[in-house]
């Protein structure tokens, strides 16, 4: 197998072609972080109870569970490309129907419509950057996909502050007569329509074109990447990792020695749903809401988001010099470790607060503090290992031959927990509690590190044609 290097490569043109497809995971970050600081305008525009607006906020991610799960089958008949830009399309109509939604209904609608895009994206996005890096490098260019997630995070917690307090509040009349949590969700169409043009720019994934017997097209992109005689040699290694006898399908899931799922599939799906269990979209979807009910103000709320974001960043960029160097794995089960007890020190904040007169609960400066730090802290554990590091090893981890209906699989569970999540936490906070609703949070991040050190191969430097199934 030959290994294709950074030196052997063009370094310049994959650069901005990683910069182009991570646009994708820029509005999945935008459109998570604006929902954050939309909390009360949804309540009062809509007239919603606590799961209204669970089912209302989660609806984003119905769309994106049948996104994330139609995008990795249209890839493979479509094309990576193809349905990139018809995801642009989805996210950008979407976004500007939120703003003017008059209605619930028609507002879920728009979303469900928008989370598909974003699904199809988030999957698409480091598939297609795992598809033309080099081995040596990839982890550190799919990583590029968190960077941009979090920091469309927080360009939205920027945009939402700014609008909130130049209308004076999150529910108050700003431009056009709209209340400023509209605009936060208008703001969205800018970065969609970067995204639909900027891929007009880019190539085809080779490994899709190879997969349609459009050798000649691929030749073209691999020389671009990588120069002739090194493309030569992987249009080669490409072509003898598929299947001639048949196109990819569902049914290649399906281990045809032993029967049943393939033990790959069910380590994608472990990556896929424990991502979410820990909780972190809470904090995400859910921050300024959390802030408020841990007795911060909306203003005090929407700045710490801000600095949450700035430290996701941060973290991440930690990720870009390690996960090449050290490893999917150990990142990880550090990682893991680190969200547990960073998870049990925020139960024990909010264990010690009190009860106001209204029922809201209330911490003291000091055990406020605790609960911002040990937040700050697990966003940061997250963000070095399983935020970024998940969507890296569902990019590369699995065989040319099942690629696409593998993320469509693992992308449609990891969607669906993230839907369960973020529609179960204002039932469980105001139901459970905030201090039992992290209990669980811990406890699935604890139960993470297990799964990790038992079912999780290492894939740092493997070409992809070397996966196996």
């Amino acid at each position: 197998m030959t290994k294709t290097t950074a030196a052997q490569a063009n370094i310049g043109l994959i650069t901005a072609i990683v910069a182009v497809a991570t646009i994708g995971g820029l509005l999945f970050g935008y459109d998570s972080g604006a929902v954050n600081g939309t909390q009360e305008g949804l309540k009062t525009a809509y007239t919603l109870d606590d799961a209204g607006l669970g089912f209302t906020v989660g609806s984003l991610l119905i769309g994106c569970t049948a996104g994330a799960f139609l995008a990795g089958r249209l890839a493979d008949l479509m094309g990576r490309r193809n349905v990139m830009m018809l995801a642009a399309v989805l996210f950008l109509i979407g976004a500007l129907i939120q703003g003017f939604a008059p209605s619930q209904p028609i507002f879920v609608m728009a979303r469900i419509m928008g989370g598909m895009a974003v699904g199809a994206a988030s999957v698409l996005s480091p598939a297609y950057i795992s598809e033309v890096a080099p081995a040596n490098i990839r982890g550190r260019m799919t990583t590029v996909q968190q960077i941009m997630i979090i920091t469309g995070l927080t360009a939205a917690f920027v945009v939402n502050y700014y609008l909130a307090q130049s209308a004076g509040s999150s529910t108050s009349g700003f431009w056009l007569g709209l209340e400023a949590w509209r605009w936060m969700y208008l703001m969205q169409s800018i970065p969609a329509a970067v995204f639909l043009v900027a891929l007009i720019f880019i190539p085809e994934s080779p490994r899709y074109l190879v997969s349609k017997k459009r050798e000649d097209e691929a030749m073209k992109v691999l020389t671009s990447l990588f120069g002739a005689d090194t493309a030569a040699r992987k249009l080669v290694e490409i072509r003898e990792s598929f299947s001639a006898d048949h196109r990819p399908r569902l049914a290649d899931l399906i281990d045809p020695v032993k029967g049943g799922v393939r033990g790959i599939v069910w380590a994608g799906l472990l990556l896929a749903v424990f991502q979410q269990l820990v909780g972190i979209n809470v904090i995400f979807y859910y921050g300024a809401t959390l802030w408020q009910l841990a007795g911060f103000t909306e203003n005090d709320a929407l700045l710490i988001n801000i600095g949450s974001g700035v430290v996701s960043i941060l973290a991440c960029f930690v990720t870009v010099l390690l996960v090449d160097k050290i490893g999917r794995k150990p990142l990880l089960m550090a990682g893991s470790l680190g969200m547990t007890a960073t998870l049990f020190a925020m139960v024990y904040a909010f264990s010690q607060g009190s009860l106001d007169a209204d029922g809201q609960l209330v911490l003291s400066p000091q055990l406020g503090m605790l609960a911002v730090i040990a937040a700050n802290l697990y966003v940061i554990f997250f963000n070095v290992s399983w935020g970024p590091v998940m969507w890296v090893m569902l990019g590369e981890m699995f065989p040319n031959q099942i690629r696409g209906s593998a993320l469509a699989v693992a992308g449609f569970a990891q969607w669906g927990s993230n839907y369960l999540i973020a529609q179960t936490f204002p039932i469980m906070a105001s139901g459970l509690g905030l201090t039992v609703t992290y209990s669980f949070y811990a406890v699935c991040a604890a139960i993470s590190f297990f799964l990790v050190r038992a079912f999780i191969k290492e894939t740092a430097g493997r070409e992809l044609e070397e996966m196996e199934g």
